[in-house]
């Protein structure tokens, strides 16, 4: 199991301990780190940043929101990265949800998701394949733009630059059973969030039969610390945050993975204390038991032996959310 520095999007501004973090990973030996973006920072230009001060390190996207950019945008940031960094770029794709997706871009929420990343994914990759010019008549990403407002000057293009690899990984954030089993079959990885590596069967059948070379890249906060309680503060505010906040109260993935998980009754109790503006009520109605099971927090120890359930299962790549260099030695000394 590789390990990967997590570095998520900026709060108020950037953190002066991003790139140091990310120094000290490739020092260590870590495989990878990762950006993401919400409705502030972006995922691509961080990266760059880091690329610049790193030299062997891969650069992912954990993930890059498709409603963020056309798929041939995306395709454009990633060649372009991949080229400047000698071939380290892991692009991470999701879909988010309908809040972000019309309250932050403007943009409607697709009624079907599974045909939009779907679609979304093929034209990235013709880009990437360079075969020919890029063409979709999808029912969302329509190559050359053919809607009732075309002008009909448009033609197929393919791209001037040559992408450096054609075969760039793709992979994608998702959630439920049946978005998991078509990233397995049109990706090359997946991001699961809230893995929990003694119940993989709460994503689908199509965990327990992945093909060879397939990435599972989970994402998890991991603290050394003596206190376990608190140490799961930060897990549970995340938590809180998300599951309370990041979509509608009819409408909420997080929520509704958290309830496949078994905790449907702290999950909509959540929802409702964030949403009524009871936001610390909400971090603490987070179970502990379930912030515990999806991070790795507490003593040396502690994390050892909980790091041998995160390796026996199909994980190939952690990615650490964490907070300090010395969490980060730790954690490389345990996976070594």
């Amino acid at each position: 199991m590789r390990l990967g520095l997590a570095l998520g999007y900026w709060g108020r501004g950037p953190s002066a301990d991003q790139v140091p973090l990310a120094r000290e990973a490739e020092r260590l030996g870590y495989h990878s780190v990762w950006t993401a973006e919400s409705w502030g920072s972006d995922a691509f230009t961080p990266l760059t940043w880091i690329a610049a001060r790193t030299s062997t390190i891969r650069l992912g996207t954990a993930v890059a929101q498709m409603a963020a950019r056309s798929p041939t945008t995306t395709a454009m940031h990633a060649l372009t990265l991949d080229h400047l960094s000698g071939g380290r770029v892991l692009l991470g794709l999701g879909l988010s949800g309908p809040q972000v997706v019309e309250g932050w871009y403007g943009r409607p929420f697709p009624r079907s998701p599974l045909t939009a990343t779907r679609e979304y994914v093929d034209v990235v990759r013709q880009v990437l394949r360079r075969e020919g010019p890029v063409t979709s008549g999808g029912r969302f990403h329509s190559h050359p733009y053919r809607g009732p407002d075309a002008t009909g000057l448009g033609r197929p293009l393919k791209p001037i630059t040559h992408p450096l690899r054609a075969d760039l990984p793709v992979l994608l954030g998702a959630e439920g059973p049946k978005n998991v089993a078509q990233t397995v079959r049109i990706a090359d990885g997946w991001l699961p969030l809230y893995w929990a590596p003694s119940r993989p069967e709460v994503y689908g059948p199509a965990v327990a039969d992945l093909p060879a070379g397939f990435l599972v890249a989970p994402m998890a906060q991991v603290r050394v610390c003596d206190d376990v309680a608190e140490g799961l503060l930060p897990v549970k505010a995340m938590l809180g945050f998300y599951i309370g906040g990041m979509g509608h109260a009819a409408r909420n993935f997080h929520a509704d993975l958290m309830a496949r998980m078994g905790y449907e009754g702290a999950a909509r109790r959540i929802q409702e204390l964030f949403l009524s503006g009871r936001r610390e009520e909400a971090v603490l109605a987070v179970p502990d038991a379930f912030a515990d099971e999806i991070s790795l927090v507490g003593p040396r120890e502690r994390i050892a032996e909980r790091l041998e359930l995160w390796r026996k299962g199909p994980v190939t790549d952690l990615l650490a959310v964490a907070p300090d260099p010395h969490t980060l030695r730790v954690l490389a000394e345990l996976n070594s």
